[in-house]
């Protein structure tokens, strides 16, 4: 394993390496249980009351829900500058490194959610933050 969950300065809990990851690695798949899109809508109007989401689109009618049967994956943390991206192959999502990744360094991805959802406060503190976590 190339990675540890351990306590981030983003946000809660975050994912980081564990060795150097060289850029182009597929690091893990995003694990969960598969969800439609309308128990997607269902499940976040309850998530809404924590504040912590693990869904992940996978297409336009399924989404993963990486709280049910997720992995570590699920704790990677958003940056508006992000080192990992999440690859859609085959129905299985992986995150893959954008760039080389140095040992202890936490892995991050743009979560990008719909610019017409619910405006998502962004605190990366990346020099390119946008403010949201929201795609614009």
């Amino acid at each position: 394993m190339h990675t540890i969950v351990k306590d981030s300065h983003i946000h809660g809990l975050g994912v980081f390496a564990t060795e150097d990851i060289p850029e182009g690695y597929r690091i893990f798949e995003y694990t969960g249980e598969l969800i439609s899109r309308e128990e997607e809508n269902r499940r976040e109007l309850e998530n809404d009351k924590t504040g912590v989401t693990y869904i992940y689109q996978l297409n336009d009618h399924e989404s993963i829900d990486g709280a049910k049967n997720g992995n570590d994956s699920r704790f990677v943390n958003h940056s508006c500058n992000p080192n990992v991206e999440g690859i859609v192959e085959n129905n299985h999502i992986y995150y893959v490194a954008l760039r080389d990744i140095k040992r202890n360094e936490e892995l991050f991805i743009d979560y990008a959610f719909d610019k017409d959802s619910k405006p998502e406060m962004c605190h990366c503190g990346a020099k390119n933050c946008r403010g949201l976590m929201n795609a614009v």
